[in-house]
């Protein structure tokens, strides 16, 4: 073929070269279809022509969240500070005054969002309106304070209470030194340690009858809420072995701690009321006194503390003499059925008046050292029937029992708490 055309004269190349070009314009050129179909597929597509300035409506169809728009509202936190109120609170977070008196007004539990503890937090629910929905305030771990907004405006105000499970966990330990290095040391915690000495404080006297050897056990109550750790309850059942006399305690479903023989752990005396630094002066039948220089029968006990020490009440009484005279300086006497009365001496301030009715732990004067006292302290005195008794050691009379009607249905549930205790106590000895 190349041959051919090479053939040909000049002039005829250039007509055949010219004819090609031309042919192929006309194949590179679209269709009348072509075209139709071009224009039908721009008018599917809304093409229009725009002038500046000119605002048009462009249809949009997408989802709440394609667009980032909130509709679920708001949730806030908010720390309680020192002096806050409700009213500061709302004040500062932007929400109505009439919302808050519409919420503390509405009746039930709604008068406790007025008792703010500092340091707590208040939960803040918000429509996508800015309207408050609901308030929350959380009373201990298992208990919130929920307001929640109704249809016709206003709020209902409820306690909800989370799902909460308990077991029990075994505690023991040795005292070397104190009762609560050792308690500590063993892992209770200060709350439980204390609990720990007022359930057995009218049997042992902690500061002084505690020696090294000394043993201890617990069973004590764990929180679960909603499955997690909230820390510890009650202590349900425990032994002291002090100088090789144990006493133990099971705590009832009333609260109180019993023996397991349905004796109540609480007696009707205090056997000491005071927390004091040490004993200054024992009972005795022959002491030489430090101000008149004499010997003489020291017919109570003398609690060194500091000036100004809470004294309370040994028991439940009455006050049969409250003044003051050279020798006793500011003083109590507190007259207690079955003849038992008890003497409080050398306060710096009284608290109470004669002739007023006192309960066991009542503060009823402070520690001084008026009258004849060489230096702050409390001398006690314990009397039955008008005999002086040392009150380190007098049998103190014991609070009520477990009620007749219920003694059957304790020791069965007071046998399975100490049986659990001991399984315990057998259990981690044979681990070691």
């Amino acid at each position: 073929m190349r041959e051919l055309v090479n053939s040909f004269p000049k002039q005829h190349k250039y007509l055949l070269a010219s004819a090609g070009a031309i042919l192929s314009i006309l194949l590179m050129l679209p269709s009348e279809s072509a075209v139709a179909s071009k224009a039908s597929a721009m008018s599917e597509v809304h093409y229009q022509t725009v002038s500046v300035g000119q605002e048009y409506p462009l249809p949009l169809s997408l989802s709440p969240a394609e667009q980032n728009v909130d509709e679920s509202g708001e949730s806030r936190q908010v720390k309680i500070k020192s002096g806050d109120s409700l009213a500061t609170i709302f004040k500062r977070e932007g929400v109505p005054q009439k919302t808050m008196l519409d919420l503390t007004r509405s009746g039930g539990e709604a008068k406790q969002f007025t008792k703010l503890v500092p340091g707590q937090y208040l939960n803040f629910e918000f429509s996508a309106a800015g309207e408050l929905e609901s308030l929350q305030y959380a009373l201990d771990p298992v208990s919130t304070l929920v307001a929640s907004r109704e249809n016709d405006g206003g709020f209902r105000t409820e306690i909800e209470l989370k799902e909460t499970t308990s077991t029990t966990r075994y505690f023991e330990g040795e005292i070397s030194s104190s009762f609560w290095h050792a308690a500590d040391k063993a892992g209770l915690n200060d709350t439980l340690i204390m609990n720990f000495a007022n359930m057995f404080q009218w049997d042992i006297d902690f500061a002084l009858d505690i020696r090294e050897g000394d043993t201890f056990y617990a069973l004590v109550e764990q929180i679960y809420v909603d499955g997690e750790f909230a820390g510890y309850g009650e202590i349900v059942s425990a032994e002291f072995v002090n100088q090789g006399d144990s006493f133990k305690a099971v705590r009832y479903t009333d609260g109180s701690y019993y023996t397991p023989e349905g004796d109540s752990m609480r007696k009707a005396f205090l056997r000491a009321p005071v927390n004091f630094k040490y004993i200054s002066s024992n009972f005795t039948k022959r002491r030489f006194h430090p101000v008149q220089k004499r010997y003489k029968a020291h017919r109570g006990v003398d609690y060194a503390a500091n000036t100004g020490t809470p004294v309370m009440a040994a028991g439940d009484g009455k006050v049969i003499r409250s003044g003051y005279d050279k020798y006793n300086g500011h003083h109590v006497f507190l007259e207690h059925g079955g003849g038992i009365t008890t003497k409080y001496i050398h306060f710096s301030k009284r608290k109470v008046k004669k002739g007023q009715r006192v309960k066991q732990g009542q503060v009823i004067g402070l520690v001084g050292a008026t009258g004849l006292a060489a230096g702050p302290h409390l001398h006690y005195e314990f009397l039955v029937n008008g005999v002086h008794k040392n009150p380190r050691t007098v049998s103190l009379p014991k609070a009520n029992p477990i009620a007749k009607s219920e003694k059957a249905e304790f020791l069965t549930f007071a046998n399975q708490r100490i049986n659990q205790l001991e399984h315990n106590k057998r259990l981690l000895l044979a681990m070691r």
